[in-house]
C-alpha cells in the first residue's frame, strides 16, 4: 500500500495499451464511408424506381424506409447484418437498417423467454432510449418554436 496512487494509474494505463489492439482508422473510416454509401445508393435506386412508377417524393420515401427496415431485420435474422456492422462499423449503424438491427437483435435474444416478457420487453432496450430521447426533444423544440414564433398560430 506504499505505492503512490498516480503510479498505479500509469501502470494500469501502461497495461491497457500493451494488450489493447491498435484499430486500424484509416480503414475502419473508408469501409464504413463506402458500406454506408452503398446502402444509401440502394435507397435512392428505390426512390428513383418508385418515382419512375409516378408516386410522389412522400410516398417513395416511406416506401424506402419499410424496404431498408425490412432488409436489414431480415438480414439480422439471419445474422448477416452484424458481420456487415463488424465491418462497417457507423456505415452500417447510421442509417435507417441500424435502427431496425437495434429493435430485432434484442427480440431474438430474449425470444426464449417467451414473446411478451422476452420479445415485447426486451425488443426496446437499445433502441427505447433513442425513441424517447427522439419525441422528447422534438416535442420541446415545436413548444419553443411555438413560443418565439413570430407569426400569429390559431390554436383552433
Amino acid at each position: 500500500m506504499g505505492s503512490n496512487p498516480l503510479d498505479t494509474k500509469k501502470d494500469y494505463q501502461n497495461y491497457v495499451d500493451q494488450k489493447s489492439p491498435n484499430s486500424p482508422i484509416l480503414k475502419n473510416c473508408f469501409n464504413a464511408f463506402w458500406v454506408g454509401g452503398l446502402i444509401c445508393s440502394i435507397g435512392q435506386i428505390i426512390m428513383d424506381i418508385c418515382a419512375s412508377k409516378g408516386l410522389d417524393t412522400q410516398i417513395s420515401g416511406t416506401i424506402v424506409s419499410i424496404i431498408l427496415i425490412g432488409i436489414s431485420a431480415f438480414l439480422t435474422g439471419l445474422n448477416i447484418f452484424n458481420k456487415i456492422g463488424k465491418f462497417a462499423g457507423a456505415g452500417s449503424l447510421v442509417p435507417i437498417t441500424g435502427f431496425a438491427n437495434s429493435i430485432v437483435s434484442p427480440a431474438m435474444e430474449y425470444k426464449s423467454e417467451g414473446y411478451v416478457m422476452g420479445v415485447g420487453g426486451k425488443m426496446f432496450t437499445v433502441a427505447g432510449p433513442v425513441l424517447v430521447f427522439g419525441i422528447s426533444a422534438s416535442i420541446i423544440v415545436g413548444f419553443i418554436y411555438l413560443i418565439f414564433n413570430t407569426q400569429t398560430v390559431p390554436l383552433v
